[in-house]
C-alpha cells in the first residue's frame, strides 16, 4: 500500500472517528445526568442536517453568497433547533418518567426519533431520496511529502476536535460543568445544594443534541449528501461506541467513536484482501461483529466507569 492511501484510511478514519465520537459524547451525556439511553439521538442528527440543508437554502434566497457565512448560518440554525428538539425531550418525555421502569424511557424516545424521521420523510419535499449537501469548504488537496490530504477533510476534523475539547472543557472547568458533574454525581443531593435539577438536565440535554448536529452537518459535508434514514446507522454506531469505551465515560466516549471507525477502516482494506468474495461493503458486519466480541471480553467496557468520572 502506498504512502499517498495510507494516508487517505487513515484521514477517513480520523475524519469518521470525530463524528461517532460526537454522537456517543451526547448518548454519554444523556446517560451521565439521568441513566436514561436517548434513541431518538441519531434522528436528532438526521434532524440537525436537514435543518442545516433548509438554512442553507433559506440563506441563498436573501442573498448570502459567502460560503463561509453560509456554513456559520447552517451550523447556529441547526444547532438551535436540535438543542430546542433535545430540552423539548427532556423536559416533555423524559423527566417525567424518571421513576419508570428504564424501558419506557427507552421506547418513547425510539417512537419519537420514528416520528422524527417519518416526518422527514413525508413532509420535505421529495424526501424519501437522498438530497445534495452542499459543498462549502476548499476542495483543494494538500501535498506534505508524500502525503496528500484533501483540506477539507482537515478543516471538519479540526472542527471537530475543538468542538469535543469545547465541550470537555466546559463540563471539567465551569461551574455549569461542575453542576452537570455534581447531578451526574448523585441528582438528589446536587437538589439539597441548591442547584436546579431540571435546568441543568435540560442544558445537558440541549448540549447533546447541539453535538448531533454538528456530527450532522460534518457528515453531510463530508459526504455531500444527506438522506432522512442517516440518523438511524450514525445512531446505533455512536451508541455502540458509547458501550465499547464504557457508557458514562466521556473519553471513553471518544475512544470507542474512533476505535470503531479504525475497525471499519480494517475491515474495508483487509476483508478483500483476505477473502475477495467477500467486498469491502461488509465493513460494518465486521465492526460490529468486532465490537461485539470485545463487549463479551470487557462488558463494562474499555474504560471501566467509575462515579467520580462520569460525564
Amino acid at each position: 500500500m502506498s504512502i499517498d492511501v495510507f494516508s487517505q484510511y487513515l484521514l477517513n478514519t480520523l475524519m469518521l472517528g470525530m463524528i461517532y465520537a460526537m454522537v456517543a459524547v451526547g448518548f454519554t451525556l444523556f446517560f451521565g445526568v439521568l441513566d436514561v439511553i436517548k434513541f431518538s439521538h441519531g434522528d436528532v442528527l438526521m434532524l440537525g442536517g436537514f435543518t442545516a440543508l433548509v438554512s442553507y437554502i433559506g440563506a441563498q434566497s436573501i442573498g448570502i453568497s459567502n460560503p463561509w457565512l453560509l456554513l456559520l448560518t447552517m451550523l447556529i440554525c441547526s444547532m438551535a433547533v436540535t438543542a430546542a428538539v433535545g430540552a423539548f425531550v427532556a423536559r416533555f418525555l423524559v423527566l417525567p418518567l424518571k421513576n419508570a421502569p428504564p424501558l419506557n424511557t427507552l421506547l418513547v424516545t425510539l417512537m419519537f426519533g420514528l416520528a422524527l424521521r417519518e416526518a422527514v420523510r413525508l413532509f420535505y419535499p421529495n424526501g424519501s431520496n437522498p438530497k445534495p449537501f452542499p459543498r462549502l469548504l476548499p476542495d483543494s488537496t494538500l501535498n506534505l511529502g508524500a502525503l496528500s490530504l484533501r483540506a477539507d477533510s482537515l478543516i471538519l476534523l479540526v472542527a471537530g476536535l475543538l468542538t469535543i475539547v469545547g465541550v470537555h472543557m466546559l463540563i471539567t472547568r465551569t461551574k455549569l460543568g461542575l453542576a452537570i458533574r455534581a447531578v451526574a454525581q448523585d441528582g438528589e443531593t446536587a437538589r439539597v445544594m441548591g442547584i436546579d435539577f431540571q435546568r441543568v438536565v435540560l442544558f445537558t440535554f440541549g448540549l447533546g443534541s447541539a453535538l448531533a448536529a454538528m456530527a450532522g452537518v460534518m457528515n453531510g459535508l463530508y459526504y455531500n449528501e444527506i438522506n432522512f434514514g442517516v440518523g438511524l446507522l450514525l445512531g446505533v454506531i455512536g451508541f455502540s461506541a458509547a458501550i465499547l469505551g464504557g457508557l458514562g465515560n466521556f473519553l471513553g466516549a471518544i475512544l470507542g467513536g474512533f476505535l470503531f471507525a479504525a475497525l471499519q477502516t480494517f475491515g474495508a482494506v483487509a476483508l478483500p484482501m483476505i477473502t475477495p468474495s467477500i467486498p469491502s461493503a461488509y465493513k460494518d458486519v465486521f465492526a460490529f461483529v468486532m465490537v461485539i466480541l470485545l463487549m463479551a471480553w470487557r462488558p463494562t467496557g474499555l474504560i471501566a466507569e467509575r462515579s467520580s468520572e462520569r460525564v
